[in-house]
């Protein structure tokens, strides 16, 4: 908790929708965890070879959102190393595995990072897709990942 309370305290955290206080981030982290008991599907903690903690991966779709999502968040010093796309990737392979037919990044129109990961992935930009209730296209744009565009070696030829 420590680790992500850190990280929502900074301004690489804008574009996530950062938690009000720590009880607020307690529930988020919560859900993600229960998910899977629920719902089959929920978040995976970043961990390097070192063992270092430095973000997470998550499948989910709490209430709000009309679609399964994947997100992800690094912290700041993973950030460029490729973390996010092997473990992105490693999360949409789980995904079609388990006959998933698409999932959808909902990201913030400045979000570029995270954006050209979605890019790097094989997601498209999806402006037919409903977006999270409460929120506006302002500030969500969604990116519609499949199966045969899973920004493996097929999807740069």
């Amino acid at each position: 908790m420590d680790a992500f309370w850190a990280f929502y305290q900074t301004p690489r955290a804008d574009y996530v929708g950062a938690p009000k206080h720590r009880t607020h981030m307690f529930y988020g982290l919560s859900s993600e965890v229960v998910s899977w008991d629920w719902m089959g599907h929920g978040a995976w903690a970043i961990d390097t070879n070192a063992g270092d903690f430095i973000g997470q991966v998550a499948i989910t779709q709490p209430p709000h959102f009309p679609e399964r999502e994947i997100g992800w968040t690094l912290f700041e010093a993973a950030e460029g190393k490729g973390y996010g796309m092997e473990a992105a990737s490693a999360a949409l392979n789980w995904a079609w595995a388990q006959g998933f037919e698409t999932l959808v990044s909902y990201i913030h129109p400045k979000n570029a990072r995270s954006v050209a990961l979605a890019t790097r992935l094989g997601a498209e930009l999806d402006t037919d897709a409903a977006i999270p209730g409460g929120e506006t296209l302002d500030e969500t744009i969604v990116y519609r990942h499949s199966p045969d565009a899973d920004g493996g070696p097929e999807a740069y030829a």
